[in-house]
């Protein structure tokens, strides 16, 4: 049974844990604004001298991911606990295809990924020796049936996917990330090699987690519920995130199932 925590809020549970692993977009900020109640609680967790991680898949490193944070107005102290799928990616990059030439789908502002091996970058797919997706074509943001088109003769390219999400909400609208274009290229037949929740490589490279008691804290169930799930972590549902019409409609039990999820907690959002 999923318990609420609306009343008691996380302080009433941050003593049972030792490390914390917290989504950004949907948790901490919605991509315009952050939410104050959420900065209020990472502040808990430090003033009660436990650990976190703002653990998130976006496609960039580390420094991207903290510069637009500043821009939000998030305090240096708590920037400097994020962790993002591109900087794993990153790391896989450097040290495996470096003098591999890539075909890159996703928008102009995620060249920071491979600023440093742009020399690698080939305008032409078929010429490229893997694909680095990172989100979708900015003239291409909403029909997925166009990278249907694009994948048909070169399914035999690996491609290195950075951001497993489906989808997030910047503000009030709904966009498509770069799992959607990997689940394309999959369904084809396509390999893909993932980088970020929920995936374990993303939760292990971030910081030392040997034999801690975790709670994870995010508002999908796809990939930062599931990360929890799959590394035996506790896990805290937002549910005024991605999710939030579902949950309202039929239940956090029922949604949680019809994913194959397990949640611990719930909360409308995070509040300490």
């Amino acid at each position: 049974m999923t318990k609420n925590l609306d009343k008691e809020g996380l302080s009433s549970i941050v003593d049972n844990y030792q490390l914390f692993y917290v989504d950004l977009w949907g948790v901490v900020h919605n991509g315009v604004h952050l939410h104050e109640e959420a900065i209020k609680a990472l502040k808990g967790i430090t003033n009660k001298g436990k650990d976190y991680v703002l653990l998130t898949n976006a496609p960039r490193p580390n420094n991207a991911v903290k510069s637009f944070l500043e821009k939000l107005g998030m305090e240096k102290e708590i920037r400097d606990h994020v962790f993002t799928s591109g900087e794993a990616a990153l790391t896989y990059l450097k040290k495996n295809l470096l003098n591999k030439s890539f075909f890159h789908i996703g928008s102009l502002r995620d060249f920071d990924l491979f600023k440093d091996f742009e020399k690698m970058k080939s305008d032409q797919l078929k010429k490229s020796d893997y694909i680095l997706c990172t989100g979708l074509f900015d003239n291409h943001h909403e029909d997925l049936k166009y990278y249907k088109g694009l994948f048909e003769k070169n399914i035999k390219k690996k491609m290195i996917c950075t951001n497993p999400d489906l989808i997030v909400d910047r503000g009030g609208t709904r966009e498509f990330c770069a799992g959607s274009i990997a689940m394309v290229f999959e369904k084809m037949g396509g390999e893909v090699i993932y980088f970020g929740k929920p995936y374990s490589q993303v939760y292990n490279q971030s910081i030392d987690n040997f034999n801690k008691k975790i709670l994870s804290i995010g508002d999908n169930l796809n990939t930062d519920i599931k990360g929890a799930n799959l590394l035996n972590y506790d896990s805290l549902i937002i549910s005024n995130g991605i999710h939030k019409n579902e949950i309202k409609e039929k239940g956090i039990e029922k949604v949680a199932k019809s994913y194959e999820a397990i949640c611990n907690y719930i909360q409308s959002e995070l509040r300490w």
